[in-house]
């Protein structure tokens, strides 16, 4: 998650939140449905976190008292994270197979892709701006978007990436081939593919290890419900 803040800044997308002005003593920022929130919990109170509902936020072990009290719920995922070392063994790809860069005029197939799948535009703010970041590979079969590898987060030496296939698609190496594409490109700019995935997810270890990347990290971030009835964010609180 350490790409997050980057990605936010260098996007224009997400949200940023600091206690004070500033002296800030604690921050957050999230974008995509993801969060990052540090410093000390001293001075913040439920209500200031209200915007991270429904997040899966990474945090120190301190702020969870006030996570708790901010929450209906907040639930511990263990996560994985992997780094690209060796590039995969080329897969076989199927007769009338394209396998592309996205470009502008891929964002109605990106969209096409449906409303399951749509997670992984969330990042770049939705389809359009997706195909057109210049961080996306997808393949192709008669001009429609099958399956998509594209940096989720962009940092500065890490680019985590994310993989979407169509379930009727799935098991056909397709992923593997616009991930391989991704991860050419992203070690060119001179960054590190890296991969985020849960310890339950099987199927997405499965394609990170086969594509040349291995665990180099494990942590926990938290699923966060909606806000407890009563806690007042600060838009809610009367200005002077």
């Amino acid at each position: 998650m350490g790409a997050l803040p980057e990605h936010a800044a260098g996007t224009g997308l997400g949200t940023w939140w600091a206690d004070h002005q500033v002296r800030p003593r604690a921050a957050a920022v999230s974008c995509g449905g993801y969060a990052v929130l540090a410093g000390t919990p001293r001075t913040t109170a439920p209500g200031d976190l209200a915007h991270l509902a429904h997040c899966y936020v990474v945090t120190p072990d301190s702020f969870l008292p006030v996570l708790g009290r901010a929450f209906t719920r907040i639930v511990p995922w263990e996560r994985m994270i992997w780094a690209y070392e060796d590039p995969a063994p080329a897969v076989r790809q199927g007769s009338g197979l394209l396998v592309r860069p996205l470009v502008p005029a891929d964002t109605s197939a990106v969209r096409a892709l449906g409303p399951d799948l749509a997670w992984i535009t969330s990042s770049w703010g939705g389809p359009a701006r997706l195909a057109a970041s210049g961080h996306g590979w997808g393949a192709f079969r008669d001009q429609r978007l099958l399956s998509l590898a594209c940096t989720f987060f962009a940092g500065s030496r890490y680019e985590d990436i994310a993989v979407a296939t169509l379930p009727a698609e799935r098991g056909r190496g397709l992923a593997s081939a616009c991930v391989r594409a991704l991860c050419a490109d992203i070690t060119a700019r001179g960054c590190i593919p890296s991969w985020t995935c849960s310890r339950g997810n099987h199927p997405s270890r499965h394609l990170a290890a086969k594509s040349g990347f291995q665990l180099i990290h494990t942590y926990v971030h938290y699923a966060l419900g909606a806000p407890v009835a009563g806690i007042r964010s600060p838009a809610d609180v009367p200005r002077p």
